[in-house]
């Protein structure tokens, strides 16, 4: 016997229909004869029959006793009739993603026994019916308690997946490896590339496919980001200076892996020219890989298929399957990448690997240069192509979704999307005006921070602390949601909104539970990426013997994944604290909260 029924329920419920549908369906024509039917229906030793029209698709249902009861009615002349007369219609189905609990709800709704389960493409693939569902409830109580409890199998076989995937984009730096005879680096990213796959594959093995709760989500995210985190030091190892004790090496490797797939971009190489064109090009691949593979794995494992509905389209506002999705957003940013990177060949100066290295690292909102002197002379053509593609990144996925399901027609723009602009806009005319940088270089500062792509031409260190500031609350506050910055997010400002009606005892008892929630994790998240930093800053300061307030700056940057820099963090830094700040962007990318989830459930 099960030694939590409950939680074995909840979990069987939440399995995909697909997996326990009889796929021995009967299908037929609507012009079908009821006659051929009956004796398809004895031949084929069934009860039921699925009917389709001109075009195979599924308009209703006959079952056996349809044709015992209706052609048995005297007005009814049985040689003529056929299906389309006596089919049940319209036809209730249901989507071979949805999860038995929505089969349930569904039959009980509709007061029947069976969906035909379809495809998104409206093919039949089978039948679910309510006595199947029983019996796999009854089993799930039933069975005895396994080494690998339900939810710790469905982390797993998500997370091979994750890595089965990251392992597989990760084959294109290394064929550039190969292809430009870097054979150091080639080795490096083959092996990471091995154990990602390998790893993916034997969690896949113990684990299986399965929708998650927040709490499981979450652990599914931060293992995610952590394993491509320790993987990606592999390459690393092979470029570090050679002199270096191991425990160096390792933290110099780590928190640079962390700084990539985390999209942070803060570099502990400052002279990156030194490095070969293959490895730079591997380090703005790896945020690429990290930025969209986030993104996609918050949408798969906090808004899976059956939820999409609910997820707001800050754009759109329309319903968004994952897999169109995924390969909607997936064109789109390749087609970003081969437009920056061939503007930057036309006006510039650089070679045409570095320029798709920029375009980038420039797009995940990642930070990291192909060389130390890439931004040092550029033209005003390319500091306005290399702004349009920051604040692409930092727009929500739906934005640019929008444009392919608008058929490329002009979006309307959201609230989210017309504050974030707003606050950029407000944010360029202060910095400018208050800083003594040239107008152009101080809006692509400005963007930088706001986007948290940490693109900067200059140290910031001498900064004045008034620019700093505004620097720094541009990082915090970050881009749109579900895109590639960091912050807590725009549209966490806009919840913002319910805070006085929040702390009025009155007021907060008409709000929803599901408001309620938002507002905590807001007020959470809000408080406590200030408060990381500070902690960080003042230690920092304190191991590197420098000003508080470049070191505070400096961890901003890197508790937000911003990215920019005042030079505080280095090869020499102490080992630990690189590897604890390596912690902190993998927190940062997480919005905090999702490690909060993990640890305290019930703010779920």
């Amino acid at each position: 016997m099960s030694e939590n029924p409950e939680r074995a329920i909840s979990y069987v419920l939440s399995r995909y229909v697909r997996k326990y549908m009889d796929s021995d369906v009967l299908i037929l024509n609507k012009s079908t004869p009821t006659r051929e039917a009956t004796r398809m229906l004895h031949h084929y030793e069934t009860d039921d029959i699925v009917v389709t029209d001109e075009n195979n698709i599924p308009v209703g249902i006959v079952t056996d006793e349809d044709i015992l009861r209706k052609v048995s009615d005297v007005t009814v002349y049985a040689e003529s009739t056929t299906l389309k007369d006596i089919m049940t219609t319209p036809l209730i189905t249901i989507n071979e993603k949805a999860t038995l609990q929505e089969a349930l709800h569904k039959m009980r709704d509709n007061g029947i026994r069976k969906l035909p389960v379809l495809s998104n493409k409206n093919e039949i693939l089978g039948m679910i019916f309510q006595t199947t569902i029983a019996n796999v409830i009854r089993d799930a109580t039933a069975t005895p308690a396994r080494l690998l409890s339900p939810p710790v199998k469905a982390i797993l076989g998500n997370l091979g997946f994750v890595l089965q995937f990251a392992g597989v984009l990760l084959l294109v730096p290394a064929i550039l490896a190969t292809v430009l005879e870097d054979t150091v680096i080639a080795t490096g990213i083959y092996l990471t590339t091995v154990l990602l796959l390998v790893t993916g594959f034997f969690l896949n093995s113990y684990g299986e496919k399965a929708s998650l709760n927040l709490q499981q989500a979450s652990i599914l995210v931060f293992s995610s980001l952590f394993l491509l985190t320790l993987f990606g030091t592999v390459p690393y190892l092979y470029v570090l200076p050679s002199d270096e004790t191991s425990i160096e090496a390792f933290s110099n490797a780590f928190f640079s892996s962390a700084a990539g797939f985390t999209t942070g971009g803060i570099s502990l190489f400052h002279e990156p020219e030194k490095l070969n064109e293959s490895f730079t090009f591997f380090r703005s691949y790896t945020q690429l890989v990290g930025g969209m593979s986030f993104i996609y794995l918050v949408i798969t494992a906090f808004y899976p298929e059956s939820k999409l509905q609910s997820m707001r389209g800050f754009i759109s506002g329309r319903t968004l399957h994952m897999k169109e999705l995924f390969l909607t957003i997936t064109v789109i940013f390749s087609i970003y990448i081969v437009i920056v990177a061939t503007l930057l060949y036309l006006f510039g100066e650089g070679n045409i690997i570095d320029n798709f290295s920029l375009a980038m690292s420039t797009l995940a909102t990642g930070g990291f240069l192909p060389t130390s002197t890439i931004l040092g002379n550029l033209l005003w053509q390319e500091q306005i192509i290399l702004m349009g593609a920051m604040i692409l990144g930092a727009l929500p996925f739906t934005f640019h979704y929008a444009f392919v399901r608008k058929k490329f027609l002009s979006p309307k723009l959201g609230k989210e999307v017309l504050t974030y602009f707003a606050i950029l806009g407000s944010a360029i005319i202060l910095f400018i005006s208050i800083s003594d940088l040239d107008p152009m270089e101080s809006a692509f500062i400005t963007v930088s921070a706001s986007t948290t792509a940490g693109l900067q031409q200059e140290s910031l260190a001498e900064l004045w602390s008034g620019a700093q500031t505004i620097l720094i609350i541009l990082m915090f506050i970050g881009g749109c949601g579900f895109s590639t910055a960091g912050g807590f997010k725009i549209f966490r400002l806009l919840q913002l909104r319910h805070f006085l009606d929040f702390i009025n005892k009155v007021k907060r008892s008409k709000l929803t539970a599901e408001t309620k929630k938002e507002m905590i994790s807001t007020l959470i998240i809000i408080a406590l990426f200030p408060i990381i930093a500070v902690i960080a800053g003042a230690h920092l300061a304190e191991i590197e013997q420098v000003s508080y307030e470049d070191a505070f700056f400096e961890a901003v940057g890197v508790i937000t994944t911003g990215g920019l820099s005042a030079g505080v963090i280095d090869l020499n830094t102490d080992p630990a604290t690189k590897i604890v700040l390596g912690f902190l962007m993998i927190f940062g990318r997480l919005e905090i909260i999702a490690i909060i989830y993990i640890f305290v459930p019930k703010l779920i």
